[in-house]
């Protein structure tokens, strides 16, 4: 196996091991835990990652298997405008359930992040294709770091492994990688320290 294929097949095992899903069940039922301070917030935790996870995922799922787009990553910025209002009707409505139930301001305030990041992301992409992989990767440590622990930020590894994916992969540049990952740390800082 020659350098370049063993880095591609590295690559390829990172990204599809972080993709956003992934990292949103993860993250979401840790952030849950953390901001009910017991096991009881980890089904808060699960209707974040469903709504802002798998419910987007389901979707690009749904629309590759109808030959819309040829895998999940969706390269082509112009087709992405239909999930970026998936993500935003699905975190939507879950913010919405965790309202109406009274879940902890912590794992509330992580969904509205998500939303506000969505925003910012499809603002962007309206003109130039930016990383929502890596807007992920990023936010939800950050998120983690604020509700659990300063510890939580030592997952930045994480984030710079997934950029690296993307970039060696040849779906994003770096530039559009750090403006990614850019945007999710900024966006869960804005709503946390607010």
């Amino acid at each position: 196996m020659t350098t370049t294929t063993s880095t591609t097949t590295a690559a390829r095992a990172v990204t599809d091991t972080l993709q956003p899903r992934n990292v949103l069940v993860a993250g979401m039922s840790g952030i849950g835990w953390a901001a009910a301070g017991d096991w009881t917030g980890l089904p808060w935790g699960l209707l974040g990652a469903l709504c802002a996870g798998l419910v987007p995922a389901g979707y690009i799922e749904w629309q590759r298997k109808r030959g819309t787009w040829g895998d999940r990553h969706v390269v082509d910025r112009t087709k992405r405008g239909p999930i970026f209002l998936v993500i935003l009707t699905s975190v939507g409505f879950g913010a919405l359930v965790m309202v109406l139930g009274h879940a902890p301001t912590g794992i509330l305030v992580a969904m509205l992040a998500l939303w506000a990041m969505t925003v910012v992301l499809l603002a962007v992409n309206t003109v130039w294709k930016i990383s929502v992989d890596s807007a992920v990767a990023s936010a939800v440590p950050a998120l983690l770091a604020v509700v659990h622990s300063p510890w939580w930020l030592l997952a930045y590894l994480l984030t710079l492994a997934v950029c690296w994916s993307r970039v060696t992969l040849a779906y994003h540049t770096i530039a559009q990688t750090i403006a990614g990952a850019s945007c999710g740390a900024i966006t869960a800082a804005a709503f946390l320290l607010a």
